[in-house]
């Protein structure tokens, strides 16, 4: 046997909750603290000898984020109304938008958001321009 898997091999009941997908909620919780602590750790260096592991840990919450906590397609006017709640927003405080009463038509599903309204949008929330569409 090569020391490598030797080494492994001593190590695993302590690595491969690391490296394991979760099974429970509980497994799930651990996971995201352990990873957190992980990523306070590497901070932003580039090139840290745990990055790998970091990445690995960060695939293996996403796909029991994806399998368990779907998120719903919803319309655009959905997706603003919701990032407007939650930052605080009225509708006119949004002129990359236009005035109020056009903020208030998308809203209500009256108009649709253009390309650039939904640019500028992905922009000040720092979401992804798809999850207007």
């Amino acid at each position: 046997m090569s020391a490598i898997l030797k080494q492994a091999m001593e190590h695993w009941r302590y690595v491969a909750p690391l490296l394991s997908p979760p099974q429970s909620e509980a497994d799930y919780d651990a996971l995201v603290a352990t990873l957190d602590e992980l990523l306070d750790e590497i901070g932003g260096v580039e090139g840290h000898p745990l990055a790998g592991l970091a990445a690995r840990m960060g695939d293996l919450v996403s796909q029991y984020d994806l399998e368990h906590y779907p998120i719903p397609d919803a319309p655009g006017h959905e997706v603003l109304r919701f990032l407007m709640q939650e930052h605080g927003l009225h509708q006119d405080d949004l002129p990359e938008v236009g005035p109020q009463s056009v903020v208030s038509a998308i809203l209500a599903g009256k108009r649709q958001l253009n390309v650039r309204h939904i640019r500028a949008l992905a922009a000040r929330f720092n979401v992804p321009v798809d999850v207007f569409f």
